[in-house]
Order: structure tokens, then C-alpha cells, then sequence
């Protein structure tokens, strides 16, 4: 099984997840964007259940998704960084962001999603597979 443990930038919040990705996808959602404060955001998805996060400045930041259920961005209130997000409306599975992975070596996404928002300057390879929104 891979290493699924991080940081955040400071190390006050760590988590480890104790379970095998479901699926690994680089996200171009206005909201990845945004919090990433680039053109995508690479996830390693995993069931949220399965993930334990510690530290005293972890913090959540919850809104409506496009599906009108919960999307709950989990980071450290102290340096900033994006940890995960927990989709409700993928059964509660959390999107590990990949760049706070203290081993990300064997990361390789699979899907690309919301490519209708991608911003032309953020170009992956074109053998990834894409979807306009989220995956059906």
C-alpha cells in the first residue's frame, strides 16, 4: 500500500490515511483554483473515514458544492496550506492534495475534472482523461 501522510507547510497539522486511492484526479474547479492559487489541484481521493488529521490549527472552511451538498476544505490556520477537501457528494470521500504528501513519488492522476473551467495556460497531458464537470 502507498504512504498516504502529510503536512501542512508549518507541520502543525499532520494526517495519515489509512486506505488504498480510489481515484487520483487533477482538479480545475474555480474553487481548486482558487485555493491553490493556481490552475488545478491534484487529489488523491480516499475515504474520508479512513483519514485522521491532528493539530491545533486545523480548520475547515464548508460551502455548497455545485451538487448543493457540503464540500469541507480541512487546512492549517497558522501557514495557510490546503489539506484536503471532503466531498459529500461523493459519499464523504477526501481529496488528499497531493503536494502535502511527504511521498508523492508513485502520484500518477488518472482524470482530469470540471475541464470546462481549466485555464489555457494550465496544460497537462492530453492522455489523461478529462470530464467538463465532475466524473459521471
Amino acid at each position: 500500500m502507498n504512504d498516504i501522510s502529510g503536512s501542512c507547510l508549518c507541520g502543525e497539522v499532520t494526517y495519515s490515511a489509512d486506505a488504498e486511492p480510489a481515484m487520483i484526479a487533477v482538479c480545475h474547479c474555480p474553487d481548486c483554483q482558487k485555493q491553490t492559487g493556481t490552475a488545478f489541484s491534484v487529489n488523491v481521493l480516499v475515504p474520508g473515514d479512513k483519514v485522521e488529521m491532528s493539530g491545533s490549527s486545523l480548520s475547515q472552511y464548508v460551502v455548497k458544492g455545485d451538487s448543493g451538498q457540503n464540500v469541507t476544505r480541512n487546512f492549517c490556520n497558522k501557514c495557510g496550506s490546503p489539506l484536503s477537501t471532503v466531498l459529500d457528494a461523493f459519499g464523504g470521500m477526501a481529496a488528499i492534495k497531493a503536494g502535502t504528501m511527504k511521498d508523492n513519488s508513485w502520484v500518477k492522476p488518472g482524470v482530469q475534472i470540471w475541464c470546462d473551467s481549466a485555464q489555457s495556460w494550465g496544460v497537462l497531458d492530453d492522455d489523461i482523461q478529462k470530464a467538463p464537470k465532475n466524473p459521471g
